[in-house]
């Protein structure tokens, strides 16, 4: 065997050190991560691969401490890619008199929108429609005062009033008769999937262990303590015991799952509550901001999403698959019968480009009714080394993480740093600003137009350097990707590359979002993704043949579900698609 020399050794050595600095999770980071999970031994292991464990996997990684984080699934496959994707205080929830939860809010999504990830999360006006005189305008534009001065430093303009004819100017698409007024306001949003992931990237770059497609299967033991987890690769089948002074439970709605895995007794209950929305294009509703209307439950948004609206949601209890949660028609007709009060033109059935359903891990309380259900998180040490957190919302995820890990403090050797993720900027933030202000220079150099460099500016910020460059000798990559032209090829070729991804359905449903914005979901692109793929993750035709079947499999079920009148009909029609990763195991944690 003929050996490198060494001038070839610390070329690999600088590759990894810089793959390591840009938390790459590309195929050879995860063969590494692999290893590295039987052989060290870590403070804290966190499992779920949603926003608050990729949370809880940087703050402690930042703090010092040697993290693992591994997810069954995909990183934000759950609930932390179907959400509304908004950065908010939660406007309904000063009604409640949660004022401490709409100022943590406001304060995160301040430091998201200014430090944290201004290439991701973006400022949104809404009107608030007015339909009663003389009490609503003051009672609301108090309750927009608060909103507007609870959250620090306002980086978002404030309330503006408006009259009948003003509102209607702002949303020509509404029924005269809908409102005498209404009221702008902002609040801020972003792609959740896209957020989550560059979260657990961050986490990377800081030193975790971050990996995917890797499934808990028990809890090692010392004694009466937990002292770390046993995986499986449901990639591969391969198995290893990863040690550990801490375990964090952050696994949303399968929180109660992995308590009873643990062979232990929880402190709180979850409750899953189903969020469904539905996604029109831009025409279908002409206005030049997003809506929050009131419902006899809760509010109904609607949220500009590029060229597209995002028009929810539905709040019901969901006791079926925690992995596939199935929107009905019931569910559909709910949002459109809602909508179309006000809109002179209605949505119709055949409007409807995309529809995704989500679960909300609220803590159950007293109250029967979902929407009633706090929303702050609950921590708890529910055994020496096993700390379990649940609840809570998107916008507070840094919150809730830095709690979780404040919780495993009593199990790690040594004084434990504080945390400091108000201070860490998010992959791809650092430079972001100024690469905005050289968007033309950057489409004359790549031979783009403009309005797509900003596009993957506020999709990669900074690190769209790394994507363009994935074309210096084979530009193709920078032509779109076959009937999905909002996104180039060279973006699923990044995917695998550098953002963890590993089967069809991680591009098209999370990497991007081509399964909701285009009427064919996904499918009428699946094999040319999927031969792009390949070249990254050494797929052979099979696999090709495999991936695009599953992932067509998984879009008509997904169809079948939403012409069901219930939940049960709905999750037998969804449920009956196969997996893409089809070695995992109950429970699905």
């Amino acid at each position: 065997m003929v050996g490198r020399d060494s001038s070839e050794e610390d070329a690999v050595s600088e590759d990894k050190t810089e793959n390591r600095l840009k938390g790459t999770l590309g195929p050879a980071e995860r063969a590494e991560n692999w290893r590295r999970l039987g052989a060290d031994e870590f403070d804290v292991v966190v499992i779920g691969g949603g926003v608050t464990g990729a949370g809880a996997a940087l703050d402690a990684a930042t703090r010092g401490l040697k993290v693992a984080l591994v997810e069954a699934r995909d990183l934000a496959s759950g609930t932390s890619s179907r959400s509304s994707k908004l950065f908010h205080g939660g406007l309904r929830y000063l009604e409640q008199l949660e004022f401490s939860l709409v100022r943590e809010a406001l304060r995160e999504r301040e430091l998201m929108l200014t430090r944290i990830a201004p290439h991701l999360v973006k400022p949104v006006p809404f009107l608030y429609p007015l339909t009663r005189r003389i009490v609503e305008r003051p009672y609301t534009a108090a309750g927009l005062f608060l909103y507007d001065t609870m959250g620090g430093a306002r980086s978002v303009p404030g309330q503006k009033h408006l009259s009948r004819a003003g509102a209607l100017r702002m949303v020509p698409a509404l029924k005269r008769s809908a409102l005498i007024g209404g009221i702008r306001y902002y609040d801020a949003q972003a792609d959740d999937a896209r957020h989550t992931m560059t979260v657990a990237r961050t986490a990377a770059r800081y030193g975790a262990v971050v990996m995917n497609s890797t499934q808990v299967t028990g809890f090692l033991r010392e004694a009466d303590r937990i002292a770390g987890v046993r995986v499986r690769d449901v990639e591969t089948g391969a198995e290893t015991e990863v040690r550990a002074q801490a375990v964090i439970n952050a696994t949303g709605v399968w929180t109660d799952e992995l308590q009873k895995l643990s062979g232990g007794r929880g402190r709180f209950r979850v409750r899953a509550s189903k969020g469904v929305h539905i996604v029109v294009p831009r025409d279908r509703i002409v206005a030049e901001t997003g809506m929050i209307l009131r419902t006899e439950k809760s509010v109904l948004f609607v949220i500009p999403w590029g060229n597209h609206w995002i028009v929810g949601t539905t709040d019901t209890d969901w006791n079926l698959d925690l992995a596939h949660p199935a929107a009905t028609k019931a569910d559909i007709d709910y949002i459109l019968e809602h909508v179309n009060t006000v809109l002179a033109t209605p949505l119709k059935h055949d409007d409807i480009e995309g529809v995704y359903a989500g679960l909300r891990p609220l803590l159950a309380g007293e109250s029967e009714e979902t929407s009633k259900l706090s929303r702050e998180h609950a921590v708890a040490r529910v055994a020496p080394g096993l700390v379990a957190i649940a609840g809570g919302k998107y916008t507070t995820y840094r919150v809730m993480a830095a709690d979780a890990v404040d919780a495993v403090a009593p199990d790690i050797t040594g004084r434990m740093a504080s945390s400091i993720t108000d201070q860490v900027p998010l992959i791809g933030a650092d430079g972001y600003h100024a690469l905005v202000n050289q968007a033309d220079q950057l489409a004359a150099e790549h031979g783009l137009h403009p309005y797509r460099i900003r596009h993957l500016l506020d999709r990669y910020g900074s690190e769209i350097h790394d994507v363009l460059g994935l074309a210096a000798d084979r530009p193709e990559l920078l032509k779109p990707i076959p009937a999905a032209p909002n996104y180039l090829q060279a973006e699923v070729v990044y995917a695998c590359s550098h953002e963890g991804a590993l089967h069809l359905e991680d591009v098209l449903t999370r990497r991007t979002r081509i399964s909701i914005e285009y009427p064919h979901r996904g499918v009428d692109c699946a094999e040319p993704v999927a031969r792009l793929m390949a070249e990254v993750l050494g797929w052979d035709e099979a696999q090709i043949e495999r991936e695009v079947e599953v992932y067509t499999q998984r879009v008509e079920a997904e169809r079948d579900s939403q012409t069901q009148p219930d939940d049960q009909a709905a999750d037998a029609k969804r449920s009956a698609a196969p997996e893409a990763r089809d070695r995992l195991e109950e429970p699905l944690v």
